[in-house]
C-alpha cells in the first residue's frame, strides 16, 4: 500500500514529506487537530469533525488554511491515494513557519496543513471490543483547556505509556477532586445498575468527543438514558459496565478498572450493543453518502 501526505499544497510519499524546522507546531506545538475515521470509503460523522476543528482554531486564533470544501476534497484524495477503504484521516493545522518567539508572528504567515492517512483492521478492533479492554486511574495533569483539540499531548503520552507498563489499554485521567474526567485518547462512560449511561459533561476539562456526540443519539434511538455528571474511580468500580468511546475504536467495553473486576469481568450487553448499533449508524451514513 502506498503512503502518501498532503503538506502545504502538495502530495508527497511519507519519506519526502516534512515541515519547515521554525514551523511552530514543531516549536510550540501551537496547533489543532482532528482524526476522522473512514468507514466502507465514507468519512464518518464529517459534520462534527469540521465544527470541533473550526472552534478549535477559533479559541487558537489561527485561520483555516483553505475552506471546508477543499479541505474535504484533500481528506478524501488522501484518502483515495493511499486507497484507504477503512481507516483514519489526520488532520493537522499550526499556526505556521515564523522565527522561533513565543508571541504570535508580528506579520501574518500561512497557517501549515497536513493530512495523512492509516489503516485500520476493523476485524482487529471487533475482536478487541469482544474480549474487553482494563483501564488504569492516572492523574489529569493536562493543562486547563482540554476542549481545544491541541497537538500538545505529551501528558496523554505518558498516561498512555503508563496504562501499556501495566498491561492496560486505556488511563482514565482523574482530577483533584478524585473524578474521572475522561481516557488518555477516549471518552469514560459507565453504566449503572439501572443501564443508565453515564459521562461527564462537556466543559473546558474535557475534549467535546465526536463519537460521544454520535453515541447520545444512538442511545437515544435504543430508549437508553444518558445522564452526564461526574463519577469517581470507586464508582466506576461497582458500575455495572465501563467502556471507552473514540473515533479509532467506536465503542470499547472496560472489564476492570486498577485491577479491580467490572460486573462479571466480561464486555457487558449494554455496551455491546451500543457498539452494534453505532456500527449500523456508521453504514447507513455510507450508503447515504454512496447514494
Amino acid at each position: 500500500m502506498p503512503r502518501i501526505a498532503y503538506v502545504n499544497g502538495r502530495y508527497l510519499p511519507h519519506n519526502d514529506a516534512a515541515v519547515h524546522i521554525e514551523d511552530r507546531g514543531f516549536q510550540f506545538a501551537d496547533g489543532i487537530y482532528e482524526v476522522c475515521a473512514v468507514f466502507d470509503g465514507v468519512l464518518l460523522d464529517r459534520a462534527g469533525h469540521d465544527a470541533r476543528l473550526t472552534r478549535s482554531l477559533g479559541a487558537l486564533d489561527i485561520a483555516m488554511p483553505v475552506n471546508k470544501n477543499a479541505l474535504s476534497h484533500i481528506m478524501m484524495e488522501v484518502a483515495r491515494r493511499n486507497r484507504l477503504t477503512g481507516g483514519v484521516i489526520y488532520v493537522q493545522v499550526t499556526r505556521g513557519v515564523a522565527a522561533r518567539n513565543h508571541t504570535f508572528p508580528q506579520q501574518a504567515v500561512r497557517p501549515s496543513l497536513i493530512v495523512t492517512a492509516r489503516p485500520l483492521n476493523f476485524a482487529k478492533v471487533e475482536e478487541r471490543a469482544q474480549k474487553g479492554i482494563t483501564a488504569i486511574s492516572h492523574k489529569d495533569e493536562r493543562w486547563a483547556r482540554c476542549d481545544i483539540k491541541s497537538i500538545a499531548l505529551l501528558p496523554n503520552v505518558l498516561a498512555r505509556q503508563a496504562a501499556l507498563s501495566q498491561g492496560a489499554g486505556e488511563a482514565w485521567l482523574v482530577d483533584d477532586k478524585g473524578f474521572v474526567t475522561e481516557g488518555a485518547a477516549s471518552t469514560a462512560w459507565i453504566v449503572d445498575q439501572d443501564g443508565t449511561l453515564i459521562t461527564r459533561p462537556l466543559s473546558q476539562e474535557i475534549l467535546p468527543g465526536i463519537t460521544r456526540e454520535s453515541l447520545f443519539k444512538v442511545a437515544a434511538q435504543q430508549g437508553i438514558k444518558v445522564v452526564e455528571r461526574a463519577f469517581t474511580i470507586e464508582e466506576a468500580q461497582g458500575a455495572r459496565e465501563a467502556f471507552v468511546s473514540a473515533a479509532t475504536a467506536f465503542v470499547q467495553p472496560v472489564t476492570a478498572i486498577d485491577g479491580v473486576q467490572i460486573g462479571n469481568g466480561a464486555p457487558g450487553s449494554i455496551a455491546l450493543g451500543l457498539r452494534e448499533a453505532y456500527i449500523a449508524y456508521a453504514k447507513d451514513a455510507a450508503r447515504r453518502q454512496h447514494g
